[in-house]
């Protein structure tokens, strides 16, 4: 018997598996089981990738308890199943997305460790929607839907996705440009072959009101409709005057479900009108410290303030649009081959104004020292941001299996063709204007005196890419697999603007006034990129391998958001070269407990070279370099067949190899990289209905960025979080959960910004309650 097995599931279907191992299965079920395995053995390859594509129409389920455990990912990039891939790679099933609670990309995250939004931005911008950091560095911009890349600076929600794939590591051979830490791809709900509606009703802290609906419609016996939708209304627990509003629709349509071809279109529309966080003053936190000295009698023991106080104003908002359209074709050939092409436009406009401050020496006003109820500060760094990004993209990809002598091979080769744009309208304050300042302690949203408007500062990039790839996975015998792949971008970027003369950053006026929009970049750079990996596994046993795999992709200037700078120090300056990242890997997994529960080690190490840093004449050159390794375990799946688990932890012993420090605190540590976390869920299902679970969530201290502020923190302390969760079924149809979160009411902070002006208070105890309904 060969070693190279594998369990032929279909992913992305929201369908639990089937287990034949049980002795309580029944009789007739097995028998169905087993005979559907023999058809599938005598089948042609085509018959069993159309059997495989109508098992979202089978709703039998042989099992009890969630499902958290994935085969594959849903990309056919990946030629192999989880067990048999030389990478770290995450999955997030839709099951525990629900058993959780989680409503949005960021919340669903905390399942892979060391995964999240610990950046809370610059010292007047504030870092909104999935600003999320990955081993040591920001992979906010290395977020993909169904393979296909997402742009915005958005939150994004869970509503329409069956899973969320975290792909650790280098990415670009996968996907192009990323980040060094790698790449997240959520994969969207589809229409299957059966009739079913499911949906939620929800009500928690802050009169946080959710509801969803999900309904399937098999239409005749080759066809399905599906149509996904949202509504949410309330505030943020633990928040002050922050408000999560937002509802969305997703419809999808599939015909040919079950035959050779298969084509599926989808929508997506989803508004938000959202008040965003900018955050809590970091006073009273350890490290902090006055930044005028004489005043540090008073300040310096002062005491924290509270996490939940709001210092923005009635007008903040972050009203968000985002859209997209996606065809995509399947089509299996007789010999096995099966192409797949996709088609996407999409857009997301944002239009955003947040209330930001900085407690400096010149900011923080103090009438009486002894008295901190009069202490006030200035609202001075109002951000604006009206931005439309927009893309199309048509992918084709072509999967094969076949011989060359005695080995086997599995190809996926295939071409992408983009076209990405950004378009920023300028926004500004006018007169010299400004709000009311803020009392520390109590501030109020009530604020009055700015004026704002549009000026004639704008800017537009456009990013063209034509990409060609193939991987190839090469099993020589019954224990040795060879995978590699090779991608080659041409990416052509444009990039113009006007920007608002003086002030810290911009440049000089002249004689016109300040504020006056005057040419900024106007610059076109073009190159190419050639992106690699390969891994070797050996498999001691059917259900594990042992692998090592090493990986090479880089971003050039403007990759992350489309913008070219003219700034010396900037990677986006276009007279610099792309950053490279290098990865190695060496690991082993191992499926357990009849194929139940997928369990993984690896050690890694990766570094960043081309980074910029500035040379002893003052000037920048890309001779910095930096590098995070580590160990990361997982382990995913059930230990029985009541009982799953979800569960990982990660070290990331971060370093600037060469360059200037990156953390305030002066060691050459990465900033926003907590050294050990660690995340675990589990659930038990009881007897009669009662379904019980609990989690924790730990991260270390956190580091922030360098700069030139007084007094702030150098770090946050780490912290540990306990939630759970009790769900009882009244029947099959209905069911009642209720999830606490930070079940000990921990008081901790979440992320910080750079100065160490602001930070983002972790969610304190709160609770939601869900009413789910299924038929």
């Amino acid at each position: 018997m060969s070693f190279i097995k594998s369990r032929k599931h279909t992913v992305s279907t929201g369908v639990r598996r089937m287990s034949l191992a049980g002795t309580t299965t029944a009789t007739l079920l097995t028998s169905l089981a087993l005979a559907q395995s023999a058809v599938a053995a005598d089948a042609s390859p085509v018959a069993q990738m159309t059997d495989a594509r109508t098992l979202p129409g089978i709703k039998v389920q042989a099992t009890r308890g969630a499902d958290y455990r994935a085969d594959k990912v849903e990309s056919p990039k990946f030629t192999q199943p989880l067990l048999d891939t030389p990478q770290t790679i995450t999955v997030i099933s839709k099951d525990l997305i629900t058993d959780q609670g989680a409503t949005t990309l960021t919340e669903a995250l905390r399942n892979s460790p060391g995964v999240g939004t610990f950046y809370a931005g610059e010292n007047g911008a504030t870092s909104t929607g999935d600003s999320v950091y990955m081993r040591g560095f920001d992979a906010s911009s290395s977020i993909f839907v169904d393979g296909v890349r997402d742009l915005g600076s958005i939150s994004r929600d869970v509503f329409n996705i069956e899973q969320i794939e975290v792909e650790k590591g280098p990415a670009g051979t996968d996907n192009g440009r990323t980040s060094a830490g790698g790449a997240i791809n959520m994969v969207s709900k589809q229409p299957f072959l059966a009739n079913a509606v499911s949906g939620s009703v929800s009500y928690g802290d802050a009169n946080r009101k959710r509801v969803t609906a999900d309904w399937n419609q098999a239409i005749g016996e080759h066809a399905g409709f599906r149509l996904n939708v949202l509504g949410q209304d309330g505030g943020v627990s633990g928040r002050d005057g922050v408000e999560d509003n937002r509802w969305g629709i997703a419809p999808s349509l599939a015909f040919g479900l079950g035959t050779p071809t298969r084509v599926y279109l989808n929508l997506l529309h989803v508004k938000q009108n959202n008040v965003p966080d900018g955050g809590v003053a970091t006073i009273g936190l350890p490290g902090y410290s006055s930044p005028d000295p004489d005043l540090r009698p008073w300040l310096d023991n002062a005491p924290r303030v509270d996490p939940e106080n709001f210092y923005g104003t009635d007008a903040d908002h972050d009203h968000v649009k985002a859209d997209m359209a996606t065809l995509r074709i399947e089509h299996d050939f007789a010999n096995g081959a099966t192409l797949h092409n996709t088609t996407r436009w999409g857009r997301t406009h944002q239009d955003y104004l947040l209330t930001s401050f900085m407690y400096s020496a010149a900011n923080l006003v103090t009438p009486d020292p002894a008295d901190p109820s009069s202490w006030t500060v200035a609202r001075s760094n109002p951000t604006f941001k009206d931005n439309t990004n927009t893309i199309l993209t048509n992918q084709t990809n072509l999967t094969a299996t076949f011989h060359t002598g005695a080995v086997e091979h599995a190809l996926s080769t295939g071409i992408e063709l983009t076209r990405e744009k950004l378009s920023t309208t300028g926004i500004a304050v006018l007169d010299g204007s400004a709000w009311t300042p803020a009392n520390i302690y109590h501030p109020t949203p009530h604020a009055t005196g700015l004026a704002w408007g549009r000026n004639d500062a704008d800017s537009n990039g456009k990013t063209t890419t034509e990409a060609a790839y193939a991987f190839d996975t090469l099993k020589f015998g019954e224990q040795w697999l060879l995978t590699g792949g090779l991608r080659l971008d041409h990416y052509k970027t444009e990039f113009t603007s006007r920007v608002p003369c003086g002030g810290r950053r911009g440049p000089d006026c002249g004689a016109l006034a300040e504020g006056t929009a005057v040419p900024g970049v106007n610059a076109t750079v073009s190159d190419n990129l050639l992106n690699w990996k390969l891994g070797v596994v050996y498999k001691p046993a059917a259900n594990g391998s042992i692998y090592a795999d090493y990986a090479v992709s880089a971003q050039p200037p403007g990759g992350a958001q489309l913008q070219l700078s003219s700034s010396a120090n900037s990677a986006d300056n276009p007279a610099f070269d792309p950053q490279k990242a290098r990865t190695a890997e060496l690991g082993t997994k191992w499926d357990l407990l009849g194929e139940n529960l997928l369990v993984s080690a690896a050690v890694y190490r990766t570094e960043v070279s081309n980074d910029i840093a500035q040379g002893d004449d003052g000037l920048y050159y890309q001779t910095a370099k930096k590098r995070v390794s580590g160990v990361e375990l997982t382990a995913v799946g059930k230990l029985s067949e009541r009982w799953s688990v979800s569960t990982g932890f990660t070290t990331m012993d971060t370093t600037v190899l060469k360059g200037a420090v990156v953390s305030q605190d002066g060691s050459d540590d990465l900033a926003y990289t907590p050294k050990y976390a660690f995340t675990a869920w589990t659930t038990y299902q009881l007897p009669f209905g009662l379904s019980l679970a609990g989690g924790a969530r730990y991260a270390g201290q956190l580091k922030r960025g360098t700069d030139g502020a007084v007094g702030t923190p150098n770090y946050t302390k780490s912290y540990t979080v306990f939630d759970a969760m009790a769900s009882y079924a009244i029947n099959k149809h209905f069911n009642l959960q209720l999830n606490v979160y930070n079940l000990f009411d921990k008081t901790y902070v979440s992320a910080i910004n750079k100065s160490g002006y602001r930070y983002t208070p972790g969610t304190p105890r709160s609770a939601m309650l869900t009413a789910n309904f299924r038929f």
